[in-house]
């Protein structure tokens, strides 16, 4: 929740480049520590982040959860993963998110593509900063 709440900080941006911050945690936490979510996480975390964000009602909710069971089938597929593996099915999810809630939002004349490819470069950049800050608290959350 706190990761959806970045993007209501008062930022002064020539470009709309303010990655998913809610999306990135989760991701984060799924793949870092997949024990420490429910399945039904994705679906609440998502519909608080459509409350902030403005998107379409239950878009985040949707390709959340979506993302959320993609990485899942990776789990039951792989037995070992390494961080770059994470980056990689990270990069896929974010991108997957960020596409499709484009197609939800905007009309398909729209000029964002762009746009928003430079946000999923930024955001798919971003993910190892995620990761650490997960990272962290979950080193704080276990020892305490």
């Amino acid at each position: 929740m706190a990761g959806s709440l970045m993007t209501i900080a008062p930022v002064a941006a020539t470009l709309p480049l303010l990655p998913p911050f809610g999306l990135l945690m989760l991701l984060a936490w799924r793949l870092l520590a997949p024990l420490a979510l429910r399945r039904w996480a994705p679906a609440l975390l998502g519909l608080f982040d459509d409350c902030l964000s403005g998107q379409p009602m239950g878009s985040a909710m949707m390709l959340w959860t979506l993302s959320f069971f993609l990485i899942d089938l990776f789990d039951q597929r792989t037995i070992f993963r390494d961080f770059k593996q994470d980056w990689l099915i990270a990069a896929v999810a974010i991108a997957f998110s960020l596409v499709a809630g484009r197609l939800l939002a905007s009309p398909i004349g729209g000029h964002v593509d762009s746009l928003l490819l430079a946000q999923i470069a930024v955001s798919v950049l971003l993910f190892p900063f995620a990761a650490r800050v997960v990272a962290w608290v979950d080193r704080r959350r276990i020892a305490a």
